[in-house]
């Protein structure tokens, strides 16, 4: 079993950046394809970013493309999401996901994080 608890997350005005952080439980974290989401009340969870185990594949949401930046710190099992250029659109709950087999911009991820909240004031 693998836990995530993701951090970082907070109140921040639009232009500005936050740094979200995946900690995964797991020493074998390495193996896993990350990936984060995120989800607006009302809407459905969303595809922002995922990274493959090595690092050499790298997605993200067309929306977030040139803002966000995802990276893994293996050695520390963490996984990182920058964000930059904040929009109050970028508003929601990010999720942190991972799975052992499988990566994709889909939410079908085996494990996930708790979520944390990300809130973009304009």
């Amino acid at each position: 079993q693998v836990q995530l608890v993701e951090s970082g997350g907070g109140l921040v005005q639009a232009g500005g950046s936050l740094r979200l952080s995946c900690a995964a439980s797991a020493s074998t974290s390495s193996d896993l394809y990350m990936a984060w989401f995120r989800q607006s009340p009302g809407k459905e969870r969303e595809f922002v970013a995922y990274i493959t185990r090595s690092g050499s594949r790298i997605l993200y949401a067309d929306t977030v493309r040139d803002r966000f930046t995802i990276s893994r710190d293996s050695a520390e099992n963490t996984v990182y999401l920058q964000m930059v250029s904040l929009k109050p659109e970028d508003t929601a709950v990010y999720y942190c996901a991972a799975d052992r087999f499988r990566f994709g911009d889909t939410p079908s991820y085996e494990y996930w994080g708790q979520g944390t909240q990300v809130t973009v004031s304009s």
